[in-house]
C-alpha cells in the first residue's frame, strides 16, 4: 500500500495542498489560536516560532504503538516549541525552550533529508511529534522527500489543537493521525495547558480526522500500521482528563470501533512537580485509577486499540532530549491490544 500523498504527486497536486498550507502563515492561522502574524517574513507566533521548522530530534523510536515501532523503529522527527503549555509536559525541554530552540531551526531541504535518512535507517513511517504549529513546512518538506524517493507513511502525532482548515489541506497528505485527546473540559485545558477551548477545538479537530480515515485500521502483513485513526488518551491523576466523558464522545460521536490507545505513562515532571498550584498532578496515577480507566473500556464498548503496560510505562516514557541521538530508552511495553 503505497502512501497516500505519492498519488497527490502524481496528480500534480501536492504542490497546491503546499502552496495553500504556506499561505496561511502569512497571516498565522495554521492553529486555533489565530495570531495573524507574519511568518513567511518570519514574525514569531504565539508558539514561539517563525518562517523555518525547528527539529530538536529526529530518531528511530521503539516506545510507540507496536503497531508503529515494530522491528526497526518508528522514525520520529520531533519539532520543537509547542502552541500548547502544558504544566505536566513530558516534552518540556524541547516544547517549553523557546529562547534555545531557535538554534535547531532546519531547512525545508534538510528537513527531507532527516526522512530520507530515517527511510534509509529501515524505520516503518515518519512520525512528525507536535506538528501543529509546522504543518506547512511539514507539507513542504514531504514534497520535496518525496521527489527524492521517500515512500513511508505519514503520521502526525499532534495534542489535536489542530486547525479544521489545515486538517483539510492535509487530506491525503498524512496517511495515520495519532492525536491525543487531553481533556473533556475546556477549564481543565485553560487551567493546566494554558489554552482555551480545548475541548471544543479538539474534537472538531478529531472529527475532521474521523471524516478522512473512518474507524478501519489498514495493516500490512506484518502488522505495521499503514492507514487509520489512533486517539491517545492519556490517564492523568484525579481524573482530571474526563476520560469517561471523553470515550463516551469517542463511540457517540465517532463510532464504537474508534481505535484508542489508552497510556499509563504519566508521571509528574515539569511544573506539576514543583509548583504547588499544580498539586492534583503532583503524582503518577495510582494501579486503582489505571484499573478504572481500564473498566471504562468494557464498560462503554470499547475495544478496538492499544494499552500500555501499568507497572512500566510511567519508569520508561521519560525522555531526556539533552541526548539528541536517543532521547528515549528503546524499550517496547505495549501491549498487543485491548
Amino acid at each position: 500500500m503505497l502512501p497516500k500523498y505519492l498519488k497527490l504527486l502524481a496528480e500534480t497536486k501536492l504542490e497546491e495542498r503546499v502552496l495553500a498550507l504556506e499561505e496561511l502563515l502569512r497571516s498565522c492561522t495554521v492553529c486555533p489560536k489565530d495570531c495573524g502574524n507574519d511568518r513567511l517574513n518570519d514574525e514569531i507566533a504565539a508558539c514561539y516560532s517563525g518562517r523555518l521548522p525547528i527539529v530538536s530530534s529526529y530518531t528511530a523510536h521503539f516506545g510507540e504503538e507496536p503497531c508503529l515501532s515494530g522491528t526497526n523503529g518508528a522514525g520520529n522527527i520531533f519539532f520543537g516549541n509547542c502552541n500548547l503549555r502544558c504544566v505536566y509536559c513530558q516534552n518540556y525541554q524541547i516544547s517549553q525552550t523557546w529562547k534555545t530552540q531557535r538554534k535547531n531551526e532546519v531547512t525545508h531541504e534538510r528537513l527531507a533529508e532527516m526522512m530520507l535518512e530515517l527511510q534509509d535507517r529501515g524505520c516503518h513511517n515518519i512520525g512528525f511529534v507536535s506538528p501543529t504549529h509546522f504543518a506547512p513546512q511539514m507539507a513542504r518538506a514531504i514534497l520535496i522527500a518525496a521527489r527524492q524517493g521517500l515512500r513511508l507513511p505519514i503520521v502526525y502525532n499532534t495534542n489535536a489543537y489542530d486547525s479544521v482548515e489545515v486538517l483539510r489541506l492535509l487530506d491525503g497528505i498524512v496517511d495515520i493521525y495519532l492525536p491525543d485527546l487531553k481533556y473533556a473540559d475546556s477549564d481543565a485545558g485553560f487551567q493546566f495547558s494554558k489554552i482555551r477551548d480545548y475541548a471544543l477545538h479538539a474534537r472538531n479537530a478529531i472529527k475532521e480526522m474521523h471524516r478522512q480515515m473512518g474507524y478501519e485500521l489498514v495493516f500490512d502483513e506484518a502488522g505495521l500500521l499503514k492507514s487509520g485513526l489512533l486517539i491517545r488518551l492519556l490517564v492523568l491523576p484525579n481524573d482530571i482528563a474526563g476520560l469517561e466523558d471523553n470515550l463516551r464522545w469517542i463511540r457517540d460521536e465517532l463510532d464504537p470501533k474508534t481505535a484508542i490507545s489508552l497510556m499509563a505513562q504519566y508521571y509528574a515532571t515539569n511544573k506539576a512537580a514543583t509548583d504547588p498550584r499544580y498539586i492534583l498532578l503532583s503524582r503518577r496515577i495510582s494501579e486503582r485509577e489505571w484499573l478504572n480507566a481500564v473498566s471504562l473500556l468494557e464498560e462503554i464498548g470499547m475495544e478496538e486499540g492499544f494499552m500500555q503496560e501499568y507497572e512500566s510505562a510511567s519508569h520508561y516514557y521519560r525522555p531526556d532530549f539533552e541526548d539528541k541521538e536517543k532521547p528515549f530508552k528503546d524499550i517496547r511495553d505495549f501491549q498487543t491490544g485491548i
